[in-house]
């Protein structure tokens, strides 16, 4: 908006040309979502308390939980709140992608408001059966992989990391493809929610990693010399990754150990159709799973548990997903959460580092 509002103005005056510039664009996203957190959080909280918005704990869990009975849910509307509007203010509105990628956040975001509803009105742990969950996240990921199917300026492959001319040509299966990594990525960030914190600084790192890879996928010029796919428009993501990040941020204020308010299914679910979504557009399925390493992780301990428990009837971990394991060994809490942080750094640099080795 402020691009079509401000630029022009450049004409005359030519400190408005900044406004041409995705790295400004960007960064002014980034400020005016953490703004956004900082100013609205706690009266957002405190919405929530007067209306009894508490969430339900699993009685199964950790014992240690059970104190955080009652602690306000659907935090995740604030970081909502706080992508979508930077991103509208700061965002070029005439790409494509960008639509693609915001929407696909925002319904994602309103299937995890169902399910957080119906959490806590009914005092159901469970929320919407797995089911309809499903069903739900496959329409509006199939709409996201139909849309980028059709107006694609690139051919549907998949590129493989480590090498330049290594890719798979898709077809018209990228779309179940598509669908896979969409609904994939929500629900491994929405496993990971289950700690203060813990599912929020990864989604800071790993959508900080897909700033720059959009970036550079979308400027010409680098893709062709770091020799990645060069995906037309792709730069224009940095403003909604900024803000996505810089959400998360605005909101790790309140829900850093120990938690104020709860991000719920309203912002796992989002954050995490957010980054699958993007990655799909540049091009980096592949490389998701690898910056986002610990979402990846905390699924397949998940499905460990299950897949071990039916075939033998002994489980691999005290408890899944594998962060309650590390509970119930002792860990603090705390613990935890810092040091699945400082993996998902070491992963953000290592997918970085593919960048120069093609």
């Amino acid at each position: 908006m402020l691009l079509y509002l401000l630029y022009p103005l450049h004409a005359e005056y030519s400190a408005f040309n900044v406004f041409k510039y995705i790295t400004f664009r960007t960064f002014g996203a980034a400020i005016t979502s953490v703004l956004l957190c900082m100013l609205i959080g706690p009266a957002f909280i405190r919405m929530l308390q007067r209306r009894q918005m508490g969430q339900v704990v699993r009685t199964d869990g950790p014992q240690s939980h059970l104190a955080k009975q009652g602690t306000p849910t659907m935090g995740g509307a604030l970081i909502l709140l706080a992508i979508v509007v930077p991103t509208l203010l700061w965002g070029d509105l005439s790409n494509k992608n960008l639509w693609i990628a915001l929407l696909t956040t925002v319904f994602f975001g309103v299937i995890g408001y169902v399910d957080d509803y119906r959490k806590v009105i009914k005092k159901n742990s469970k929320g919407l059966s797995a089911r309809h969950k499903m069903v739900l996240q496959i329409l509006v990921a199939g709409a996201a992989a139909y849309a980028l199917y059709i107006f694609r300026e690139t051919p549907p492959v998949l590129k493989f990391p480590f090498f330049k001319d290594l890719a798979l040509n898709l077809g018209v299966f990228f779309i179940p493809f598509a669908i896979f990594v969409v609904v994939g990525a929500s629900n491994a960030v929405n496993l990971t929610d289950g700690l203060d914190g813990l599912a929020v600084g990864p989604t800071i790192t790993t959508s900080a990693t897909f700033l720059v890879l959009s970036y550079c996928a979308g400027h010409a010029v680098i893709s062709e010399y770091l020799q990645i796919p060069h995906v037309p428009g792709a730069g224009e993501l940095s403003v909604f990754l900024g803000a996505v990040a810089a959400a998360c941020l605005g909101f790790l204020w309140f829900n850093t150990y120990p938690a104020q308010v709860f991000m719920g299914d309203v912002g796992s679910l989002a954050l995490g159709a957010a980054l699958g979504v993007v990655s799909v557009i540049t091009k980096n399925e592949i490389l998701l799973a690898v910056a986002g390493g610990i979402f990846v992780i905390e699924t397949l301990s998940v499905m460990a548990q299950v897949m071990s428990f039916k075939m033998t009837g002994k489980r691999v971990f005290k408890m899944a997903p594998i962060h309650h394991h590390f509970e119930l060994k002792g860990w603090a809490e705390p613990k935890v959460i810092v040091r699945f942080w400082i993996i998902s750094i070491l992963l953000a640099l290592v997918t970085l580092s593919t960048l120069k080795l093609r």
